[in-house]
Order: C-alpha cells, then sequence, then structure tokens
C-alpha cells in the first residue's frame, strides 16, 4: 500500500531546521519526499491512503538506547508501551545480563537473577541458546525493530560460573570466542554490568581483552559501570580508560550523577567528556529524563553475597543472624558495591514490583515505610522481604538530581534510552513515557532542548552509533521507521501512580513502512526485524525475508 503524508513539517533526524513536505511511503521506505503543494488532491502523487498531516511534525522513529524488553517483546507482542510513544528500534541485552548466549544451567540461573526485569512469562519458549537464535525468534514477529548487545556477564557466567575471581588463560579465550561468536552472529555490541554480578568480578584488563574483540569487529560497548553514587565520576573515567586501551567506541549507558554525593557534579562528568572527545575518543551515552533509577531491590546488596552463584547460598545468608549484622553495617554505614558505594536510605527505596503474589499489597511502599508499619528495623524489613520475595522484587530509587539531569541532556553525544522495565506492578514510568517526555517537558515546557535538536538526539544521533542501515533520519531511500506527532499535545501519561498508559499526541507510528499506531490506536502489526551487525561490521541492519 502507498501512504502519503501531506503537509507534514518534516524535521528530519540531523538537527537542521524543519521544513513543510509531502512523504510518500512505498513498500517499507521513504519512496519520495516532495515541496508541499497546496493545490489540492488533484496535485498530490497518486497513494492508495493520504494521511493529512497538517499541524504535525513527521520525523524518524525513536531509538530506545537502553531497553529491558528482552522476554517482553517476544512474550507480549502488541508492546504498546513502546511503539506507542514513538519507538521504532529499541537495544537488548542490557547491563550485562540476557538471554543468550547460555547452556541450559546458565538460562535457569539469568532466569531467576533478572525475573525483575523480564517476568517470567508463563509457558515461555526458551529453545534458543546463542545470539543467532534470539535474533531469530525476534524475526519470528515483533512490533518494534531490535538489536542485541552481547552481555558479558552472561558470557562470564557461561564459562566460569558465578566465581569472584580472575579468569585462567582458557578461560579468557572461550570468553574471547563466545563475545565474537554472539557478534558474528548479529550483536552489534558488548553490555556489562558492573554492580551486578558475576560481570562485576571482571577487573579491566578482562574488560579490555573483551572489548578488543568487540571494537575489532565494528561493534560498541556499553557498559552499565561500577558506580553511579560515591564514585561515579572515577567509574566513567574507568570505563573511558577501558575504551582507550581497547580501541572499543563507548557508549555511557543511562549516564546519570544520583545519590547525594553527586548532587550538582553534572559539569565534573561533561569536562571529562569534553577532554576525550577532543582527544579523538569516539564516546555517546543516553539518558532517561527521570530522576528514580529502577532496579531490583537485591541488587543493593555487597557482591559477595552471591559469590558462587547459589541462590539457595544467598537467601542463606540472608536469614543468618550473624551475616545479617555484617550486612547491615555494610549497608548503612559502608555503602555496598551493589549500592554504588553509598549508605542505604531506606526511604528511598520504593517496591514497584514482587514476584509473590501475597506481598502485592507492598507494592508503591518504601522500607521505611514498610519498617513503621511493623517497628521493626529497616534492614530486617529488608532481609525478610527479600527471603519472601525470593529476591524478586524490583524498586525504584528515588535518588535523582533535577540539575544534572538537564545538564547531561544538552550535551552533543546524548541519545535517549528508558532503561524501561515492563513488568511489576507499579513499574517506572519510563518505560512507557520516555520519548514523549522529551518532546513534552524538556522542550516545549522547559526549553531545555530546541524541537529538532531533541529529535536529532533520539533519531540520528542514535542511529548513527548503531550503525543502523538507511534508517534513523527522513530521506528517500531509507526505511519508513516513522513518526508523526503533535509538538503542541505530546505528552507521556504514564505517571509513578499509574504508569501503564499510553502517551497522547502521537496518532502515527510507521516500522517498516507499516502502521504499528494508526489513529492512536494499536493496530496489531508485527513489521519489526532484528537489526543484525553485517559480517565486516560496517552496519547493522534486518536480514533479508
Amino acid at each position: 500500500m502507498v501512504v502519503l503524508i501531506a503537509n507534514a513539517t518534516v524535521i528530519d533526524g540531523t538537527g537542521a531546521p524543519g521544513y513543510r513536505a509531502d512523504v510518500t511511503i512505498d513498500n517499507g521506505t521513504i519512496a519520495a519526499i516532495r515541496p508541499h503543494t497546496d493545490g489540492g488532491p488533484a496535485a498530490r502523487p497518486t497513494a492508495d491512503r493520504v494521511i493529512d498531516a497538517d499541524g504535525l511534525v513527521l520525523s524518524p522513529g525513536f531509538i530506545d538506547m537502553h531497553a529491558h524488553s528482552d522476554l517482553q517483546i517476544l512474550a507480549n507482542p502488541d508492546h504498546t508501551a513502546k511503539v506507542g510513544q514513538g519507538v521504532t528500534c529499541e537495544v537488548l541485552g542490557q547491563d550485562g545480563l540476557s538471554f543468550a548466549p547460555v547452556d541450559d544451567a546458565t538460562l535457569d540461573a539469568i532466569r531467576r537473577q533478572i525475573a525483575g526485569w523480564n517476568g517470567e512469562p508463563p509457558g515461555f519458549d526458551y529453545s534458543w541458546r546463542g545470539v543467532a537464535g534470539y535474533l531469530d525468534r525476534l524475526d519470528g514477529g515483533i512490533a518494534c525493530n531490535a538489536a542485541y548487545l552481547v552481555p558479558q556477564g552472561s558470557v562470564r557466567m557461561l564459562v566460569m560460573g558465578s566465581d569472584d575471581r580472575p579468569p585462567r588463560p582458557a578461560e579468557l579465550d572461550r570468553m574471547r570466542e563466545a563475545v565474537a561468536q554472539g557478534m558474528r552472529e548479529g550483536a552489534i555490541g558488548m553490555s556489562s554490568g558492573l554492580t551486578y554480578t558475576p560481570g562485576m568480578f571482571a577487573d579491566d584488563d578482562e574488560l579490555t581483552e573483551l572489548c578488543r574483540v568487540v571494537g575489532g569487529m565494528g561493534g560498541y560497548y556499553s557498559p552499565h559501570h561500577r558506580s553511579y553514587g560515591a564514585g561515579a565520576v572515577d567509574a566513567y573515567a574507568e570505563m573511558i580508560e577501558v575504551s582507550r586501551r581497547s580501541g572499543c567506541p563507548l557508549h555511557l549507558t543511562h549516564a546519570t550523577l544520583n545519590f547525594r554525593p553527586n548532587k550538582g557534579r553534572a559539569g565534573e562528568l561533561i569536562a571529562l567528556l569534553d577532554r576525550e572527545l577532543g582527544n579523538g575518543a569516539d564516546i555517546s551515552l543516553d539518558t532517561y529524563p527521570y530522576l528514580p533509577g529502577a532496579t531490583t531491590l537485591a541488587a543493593i546488596l555487597p557482591s559477595w553475597v552471591f559469590a558462587g552463584g547459589s541462590h539457595a547460598t544467598t537467601l542463606g545468608l540472608l536469614a543468618d543472624p550473624d551475616t545479617r549484622a555484617r550486612l547491615c553495617h555494610e549497608l548503612e554505614e559502608v555503602g555496598t558495591d551493589g549500592c554504588h558505594g553509598v549508605p542505604a536510605e531506606w526511604d528511598t527505596l520504593q517496591i514497584s514490583g514482587v514476584g509473590n503474589p501475597d506481598l502485592a499489597d507492598r507494592v508503591g511502599k518504601t522500607i521505611a515505610q514498610l519498617a513503621a508499619e511493623t517497628g521493626a528495623a529497616p534492614a530486617d524489613v529488608y532481609f525478610d522481604h527479600l527471603i519472601a520475595d525470593d529476591l524478586a522484587t524490583t524498586i525504584l530509587q528515588h535518588v535523582g538530581h533535577e540539575e544534572n539531569v538537564q545538564a547531561i541532556m544538552r550535551h552533543r553525544v546524548h541519545t535517549g534510552g528508558s532503561d524501561g522495565i515492563l513488568v511489576g506492578g507499579l513499574p517506572h514510568p519510563r518505560a512507557w513515557g520516555t520519548f514523549p517526555r522529551y518532546l513534552a517537558h524538556y522542550v516545549r515546557e522547559l526549553g531545555v532542548l530546541g524541537l529538532e535538536d531533541c529529535v536529532h538526539h533520539l533519531t540520528g544521533r542514535a542511529a548513527a552509533r548503531l550503525k543502523l542501515h538507511r534508517r534513523g533520519l527522513v530521506r528517500e531511500g531509507y526505511h519508513a521507521d516513522l513518526v508523526l506527532f503533535d509538538p503542541e499535545r505530546v505528552k507521556d501519561e504514564a505517571t509513578f501512580d499509574v504508569p501503564r498508559q499510553q502517551a497522547s499526541g502521537i496518532p502515527f507510528v510507521f516500522v517498516n513502512g507499516v502502521p504499528v499506531i494508526d489513529e492512536g490506536r494499536r493496530t496489531g502489526a508485527l513489521p519489526g526485524r532484528a537489526m543484525r551487525r553485517t559480517a565486516d561490521g560496517a552496519r547493522a541492519e534486518a536480514a533479508p525475508r
């Protein structure tokens, strides 16, 4: 079907000023872009459908550089959370933990560890084990396009379990090969979760060796680094050094400066980035436009609780009185590696989802509130809850600073990433609202970014980092991944109280030329494809059907 989008204000994803045009979509691509004519229907190109876009902006589809939809994009393919906000491509395999490459034992451990991110869809088929099999599954029918990062923690678990030690030479060779195989099978880079086990057990020499593989094959490194708290600026510098040593491009994901020690420190990070970029470094970053973060409740525990990888052992440690005393001291006085070196503030840890339905009444409450209700010490409430929920709880962590968020999003290498978790009773609204929030709050209301500049951040700049082939711009011959939105009405409707709400002011979204949102409603179409890295690493594109 040929679709003509008539009289749109085209913002093409380059940062250039918008212009009025008629845009024709044919066979999944942008077939023509012509100056708009006011000559009426007779002057228009022939089309099966004409969309009057007067007053609307036509832009490239938004690219979510940090998504946790690894299972939900398959288990619940409607995926309105993402396509409803204009996302036409998302990057999976984040934070060093995902579902390929794995073997049977690793898959079981990872499923339990990140159930809070992905859920446990009933009857779900996990029949793949490698990256190629996972990407093939995506090609079976998804709402938007998706790219994949080889998760370094999963690779480490596959080769050496959850041991807290350096790899032996043969183990490092196996990890290198596992990363290379994932890249050969279509991954676009590698992620790490360096506050999550077992990825955090890797030292910089190990990370550098793996990044040499990734960079040599045309990919990039996307680390959740070792601290977003007390040691945040040093942790950013550490990842820049890994990038420099390995020659691998670097993408700093959810690049925040959170927790009390970092209030007002965005300028230090920006100065670091500007200095390295001025010296020729290849660095980009993404952020989400909210103050609270989101993670699992167990993540703030110290890493030694998880060493060895036995779920039962971890639960046993949490139940042991002597261990609890040690944990309480580390959590409340010292600050654990899992909590970014900052002492836990129980009033900032708000339960957003539970695995045990008997605990559903705790969703929305902080650990401090639960402690006040019961009269128990907050640390004991914390330990008992983790045991009762088999470590499956997710949280919102209220530790952000608005001035840091605004300063970082202005940076010239900034892109957008939701870090969105789609499961749980009250998930973070960023899963449904990140991209319209940029346009509504930070463009229209606050003027932090100009509209053309913001669209460039969310589209063309991100596509360039991913090396997407003929995507990310409104140009003739490019794939028709497009969004029509009303710049005066676009708004994130998702809130912390009611997070699962579709954005307003986005009437049309096209993925590969197929409408997935049509007049504001989900069509049910599943035209998305896996974006695979090509053999020479030059670009990422969909495999031929």
